[in-house]
C-alpha cells in the first residue's frame, strides 16, 4: 500500500458561523484515517489587489505553497447571490495572480446550505472560475456533493446524521481518489 494522499481543504467562506466548515470538518472526520486532511482557512486574507502583487502577503504564499504540496483540494462553498462568496472568490484571484498553484491541480467541489439546493449556482460558479486561465484546475467532472438543509444535518459533534448523505459523500470522495490516481498516472505518461 502507498503513501496517504495529502488533501487540503478549503473552507471558502468568511465567516465565523459556516456549515461549509462544519462539512469539512465531517470529512476530516470520515476519511482522516485513509487520508492526510488538512483543512484551510481563507478568512483572514485580504481581498485581492493588484497593488499588493509587488509584496505579496505572506499568508498568500503559505496558502499557495500548501496547495502545490497537496495531491488534491477540496474546496466548500456556500452561495451567495447565485455565485460563490466574495473571499473565496478573492482568494482564487491570488492564486491566479501572485501564484499558480491550481495548475493541473485535482479539485474536489462540495457545498453546504441551509435549503435544498443552495449551492448549486455557486458550484456552477466555482467550475466556471477553476477553469478559467490563469486558474487551469482539473475539477473531478460529474460529482456534485451538495448537503441540504445544513442547519439540521449535523449531531452535536459535527458529523452528519443523513446515512444516505454520507453514502453519497464517500462515493464521490471514492470518485475523487480514483480522479486524482488518475492524474498522477497521466502525468507519469507524459514526463
Amino acid at each position: 500500500m502507498g503513501e496517504k494522499k495529502h488533501l487540503l481543504a478549503v473552507v471558502g467562506n468568511n465567516s465565523s458561523k459556516s456549515y461549509n466548515r462544519k462539512l469539512v470538518y465531517a470529512m476530516k472526520e470520515l476519511f482522516g484515517n485513509d487520508v492526510d486532511f488538512v483543512i484551510q482557512e481563507i478568512k483572514d486574507l485580504p481581498l485581492f489587489s493588484e497593488d499588493l502583487l509587488d509584496d505579496v502577503p505572506a499568508a498568500v504564499t503559505t496558502i499557495a505553497q500548501r496547495i502545490e504540496q497537496a495531491d488534491g483540494v477540496v474546496l466548500a462553498t456556500c452561495e451567495y447571490d447565485h455565485a460563490v462568496p466574495a473571499a473565496l472568490k478573492s482568494f482564487i484571484e491570488w492564486m491566479s495572480s501572485a501564484y499558480h498553484p491550481f495548475t493541473n491541480k485535482p479539485v474536489m467541489i462540495v457545498g453546504a446550505s441551509l435549503g435544498i439546493q443552495g449551492t448549486v449556482r455557486a458550484q456552477m460558479n466555482l467550475r466556471q472560475i477553476l477553469d478559467s486561465p490563469g486558474v487551469n484546475a482539473i475539477v473531478v467532472p460529474g460529482n456534485e456533493f451538495m448537503l441540504p438543509r445544513a442547519a439540521a444535518a449535523f449531531t452535536e459533534d459535527g458529523q452528519l446524521k443523513d446515512e444516505h448523505s454520507v453514502a453519497f459523500l464517500k462515493q464521490c470522495f471514492d470518485n475523487f481518489m480514483a480522479y486524482i490516481d488518475i492524474n498522477n498516472s497521466s502525468r507519469l505518461v507524459q514526463n
